[in-house]
């Protein structure tokens, strides 16, 4: 018996993956159609760096105005994501009898929050990219300002924090080796910090593929925290996520067919955030997510830098991955380092998770 059930515990959560790799490949041409057609791509380039100044370095790297490729690419995980969601919820009310019947990962306490997580900041994300496509809003070159998106990321984690805190009872986050730290109403707090620091390391998706390994390679490791915690519709929405990612993945190897960018970046930064909590193991977040912190981190130590030291920086050009292309690595290098680096620090998260 036991066997036969972790046997439709794996099913379930494997099966609805591939089929959401399945429906991103093919919906990918439908979708790149549409922004190829509409010409969805930045109009102007980069003329500022971080924290002032010619961006003389930048303005080689981020030429997304002469190579005309499409911003929104995160359209392909939402989709595949959404599509698959609803598919096997309908099977499984259709077929309720049997292993079909047992394939709807669509509940409240698991899997609820962050896929409205993932629809809102996708939403926000693509208005976002519009703006920026249509260069105009309160941005530098196109877009929402910096103020109003991190405003919609703190709304979206202020009612999500909230329903954690009143509906589910979480008070308190788990710290590895030494135990939980009760936090009661400042809970919500904690939880918007998160979400905020986290969809900071968004900027990530700045060289073809990069994001997009390090993405899927974290949901994965999260999907396994949640198969081990037996949060089995958990796991199979990482997964699905995953499969959505790798959708996007095939068409964003060099050279990318579309960018993932606020449309995919913001929806899934968000929604890791909210799978983290959920598993409680929020503990490990920094360590599955470095590569995002460590993003962020490179941005604000060269603002920090120009500043207080009269323009002298820290790295020759932020963020980090950006760097390493300065200093002469092949793009790549970059990327397939970067996935690397995201494969230990994802074993490393799951195994103090475990231990911890």
């Amino acid at each position: 018996m036991n066997n036969t059930v972790a046997m439709i515990d794996v099913i379930k959560v494997f099966l609805p993956a591939v089929f959401a790799f399945t429906i991103g490949i093919l919906v990918t041409p439908h979708i790149t159609d549409f922004l190829y057609k509409h010409k969805f791509w930045k109009k102007s380039g980069v003329s500022k760096a971080l924290g002032g100044g010619e961006a003389t370095i930048t303005k080689a790297l981020h030429n997304d105005e002469e190579r005309k490729t499409p911003r929104m690419g995160g359209l392909v995980v939402f989709a595949s994501v959404i599509l698959t969601t609803i598919i096997f919820a309908i099977v499984s009310f259709i077929f309720s009898e049997g292993i079909s019947g047992k394939l709807n990962f669509l509940s409240r306490g698991q899997t609820w929050l962050p896929l409205i997580a993932l629809i809102m900041g996708t939403l926000v994300g693509f208005v976002d990219d519009y703006l920026v496509v249509s260069n105009k809003g309160g941005y530098v070159g196109g877009g929402l300002s910096l103020k109003t998106r991190l405003g919609a990321v703190g709304f979206v984690a202020l009612v999500g924090g909230w329903w954690l805190f009143a509906k589910l009872g979480l008070v308190s986050v788990g710290i590895p080796f030494l135990g939980e730290m009760y936090l009661g109403i400042y809970f919500i707090p904690f939880f918007i910090i998160f979400a905020i620091g986290i969809y900071s390391g968004g900027i990530i998706d700045g060289v073809d593929g990069l994001a997009g390994g390090v993405f899927s390679i974290m949901f994965g490791a999260y999907a396994l925290i949640a198969f081990l915690g037996n949060q089995i519709d958990m796991a199979t929405f990482c997964m699905v996520v995953v499969g959505g990612i790798l959708a996007f993945l095939w068409f964003n190897i060099p050279p990318a067919r579309f960018f993932l960018s606020e449309t995919g970046t913001m929806g899934l930064t968000i929604t890791l955030v909210f799978v983290a909590f959920l598993t409680k193991s929020v503990g490990v977040l920094p360590i599955i997510a470095f590569p995002l912190i460590a993003t962020a981190g490179s941005s604000v130590i060269q603002i920090a830098s120009k500043k207080l030291r009269h323009g002298k920086k820290v790295f020759k050009v932020a963020p980090l991955h950006n760097h390493f292309q300065a200093i002469g690595w092949p793009p790549y290098k970059v990327t397939m380092r970067y996935w690397i680096i995201s494969l230990v620090l994802a074993v490393a998260g799951i195994i103090v998770h475990l231990v911890g």
